[in-house]
């Protein structure tokens, strides 16, 4: 967890994947682009496409006509020259998921396998990258300072994990066993490309109706800035809100702490961890004071961009579901068949409260799994808000559960900025730097290039 800054001095170009796996790509080129590969180099399109693999090839189909090229097809822009692709997929797996079309700067390369898929793959410069993260993660109007943090710890993340992608596994992402399934999900599995376009890795959404002024001058103002500690990048994790309280890296992905992803209380003023179920339970059904503890919804649509603010109270949070309702999504979800559901008991949570490790118990099963995003995922048709939940469960005259209701705090992994929280900071004075050294306790700037 410890990438060198010296292996950085110049400005990288990356590759994000937009469309990954399709069958076809759909999409329109504005104004001209020129094939920058193979034996079609020179030609020049524009106007509609269609893309498809044909037995390990690219063939183009539109107002131009059909071209077949080869296995990998790059597509430079002329100048001023921008792409569109249609049917890209927002919030994947989570409950704002929407499909809509995107338009892009930079180089578009479309990619066929041995499987008959094509993918998307648009290359950019590092600088040009970040004003469309940062002005897809957040709304136009948020406070500057925040939009500053912003884009130094989304050009630090990225940075970070470029260096860790090209070193060995420390462990394997989590394990299974007949008694208990433990996984992970690490943000640079991704084999034909650097980065991906979603919350899976970080947002990048396209130019069109999102880069802003306010964007473009907070990344220009930070331009080759860094947070860093010890001598490494940071991999400066970030999320939704805490709830109150921070986690642990090691609480959320594999066991090997990062001293600057512990958890920290997200006040002025302490809070006690929150890693026992007494603790638990007064903190969930509390709303004590924090920094993302806000209902100010002048503030909240400014930092959040629309899709997110349809999200109700994310500090606090209550989903109620039948038994038969829950047995039917875990079995979905964990492709088991746990039979009638009888308890689910937390076994150890992280101090932020968030469970990393749930025993879920069936007339059938009776399994233990983590870590918090697995928990997120197996009881929710999309995600839970968080792992961050206490269990109420009322039973029929036979002792048999017939309702959970869990009672929640916070969105997200926990683990590293609280964007809420931290957007909250900056409303009220604190500078980019006071907001870094809150949430990455150790970490200082520096500038690389």
């Amino acid at each position: 967890m410890k990438p060198e800054t010296g292996n950085l001095t110049d400005e990288p170009v990356i590759r994000v994947g937009l469309l990954d796996r399709k069958r076809d790509i759909k999409g329109r080129l504005d104004e001209f682009f020129e094939v920058a590969s193979d034996a079609a180099a020179g030609l020049v399109f524009t106007g509609e496409f269609r893309a498809r693999n044909a037995a390990g090839d690219i063939v183009l189909a539109g107002d131009f006509g059909e071209m077949r090229t080869a296995r990998e097809c790059v597509l430079a822009p002329r100048p001023g020259s921008l792409f569109t692709l249609f049917g890209i997929t927002i919030g994947s797996g989570f409950h704002w998921e929407r499909d809509e079309g995107q338009t892009f700067r930079g180089r578009l390369l479309l990619s066929a396998d041995e499987h008959g898929t094509i993918s998307a793959i648009n290359e950019v410069p590092l600088e040009a990258y970040l004003e469309s993260v940062v002005s897809s993660e957040m709304s136009a109007d948020a406070p500057m300072e925040f939009i500053k943090a912003h884009a130094i710890i989304s050009r630090s993340w990225l940075a970070a994990m470029l260096e860790r992608r090209d070193r060995p596994l420390q462990q394997p992402p989590g394990f299974v066993s007949e008694q208990e399934i433990v996984r992970w999900y690490g943000r640079e599995e991704h084999d034909r490309f650097d980065v991906c376009a979603d919350d899976h890795c970080q947002r990048y959404h396209g130019i069109a109706g999102r880069v802003n002024e306010r964007a473009r001058t907070a990344v220009e103002a930070t331009r080759g800035l860094f947070l860093v500690y010890n001598g490494g990048i940071c991999d400066a994790r970030f999320y939704k809100a805490c709830g109150g309280r921070t986690e642990c890296f090691q609480n959320a992905w594999e066991d090997a702490p990062v001293p600057y992803l512990v958890s920290i209380s997200d006040a002025e003023t302490e809070h006690p961890a929150i890693d026992e179920e007494k603790l638990a339970e007064e903190w969930v059904l509390s709303r004590p004071h924090a920094f993302c503890n806000t209902s100010d919804e002048s503030l909240l649509k400014s930092i959040l961009p629309s899709f997110d603010r349809e999200t109700g109270d994310f500090f606090r949070w209550r989903v109620e579901y039948g038994r038969e309702e829950l047995e039917h999504i875990i079995r979905t979800k964990s492709g088991m068949d746990f039979g009638t559901l009888l308890d689910m008991v937390p076994l150890t949570r992280g101090p932020s409260g968030r469970i990393t490790r749930l025993r879920i118990e069936g007339t059938r099963a009776a399994v233990t799994i983590g870590k918090e995003l697995e928990i997120r995922r197996w009881l929710s048709p999309s995600h839970l808000y968080s792992s961050a939940f206490i269990i109420r469960m009322t039973r029929n005259e036979r002792g048999i559960p017939d309702r959970f209701v869990l009672y929640g705090a916070g969105w997200g992994h926990g683990v590293g900025l609280c964007q809420i929280g931290a957007a909250v900071m900056a409303s009220t004075g604190f500078s980019v730097e006071r907001i870094l050294k809150h949430y990455y306790r150790g970490a200082e700037l520096k500038k690389l290039y």
